[in-house]
């Protein structure tokens, strides 16, 4: 017997339905997400796009545990998720999540709770600004990241993520 296919969660770029309503409606679009990562200990954000797909350079060749104890001596980092959006006066940045996670390379085990990973995703897509909860000095360096990638787009920012990552 042939087995009938699934329709899987596709990742799709655009608009999936070019004006018609029907196969793929509503379907969701990540284009304008990015993911960036934080280096707590060296003060550093880039963006690395594999954390889409939980491949990132951080994350390769890393068990997670769901217990922050259970990983001795892990180095700190932030995944924050960013989202763009547009409006009158230009591109902005809407949504900021951040996500905490260790990684300790040496037993190649790490820390991080993918259902937090996945609901501060979605909630940086609904244009929510969640950073209270990051320490100052990896706030300062996501504050400078953002302004240095782009001026314009942190200026028409809200004055909620400029005020959540005031230190």
């Amino acid at each position: 017997m042939e087995k009938k296919k699934k329709v899987g969660f596709n990742i799709i770029k655009n608009d999936p339905t070019d004006g018609h309503k029907g196969y793929g409606k509503g379907a969701l679009s990540l284009e304008n997400v990015s993911p960036v990562f934080i280096d707590v200990n060296e003060g550093e954000a880039f963006i690395d796009v594999g954390a889409m797909h939980a491949r990132s350079a951080v994350e390769k060749g890393i068990k997670f545990l769901p217990n922050k104890e259970d990983v001795p001596d892990a180095k700190p980092f932030w995944l924050v998720w960013v989202t763009i959006d547009h409006r009158g006066e230009g591109p902005f940045y809407a949504g900021v999540t951040a996500c905490e996670m260790t990684v300790n390379r040496e037993i190649r085990r790490g820390y991080k709770s993918l259902p937090e990973h996945v609901n501060r995703m979605d909630k940086s897509l609904k244009s929510q600004i969640i950073v209270e909860h990051m320490d100052d000095r990896s706030k300062e360096v996501l504050k400078d990241f953002l302004q240095s990638h782009n001026a314009e787009m942190w200026e028409h920012s809200s004055e909620e993520l400029k005020n959540g990552l005031s230190v």
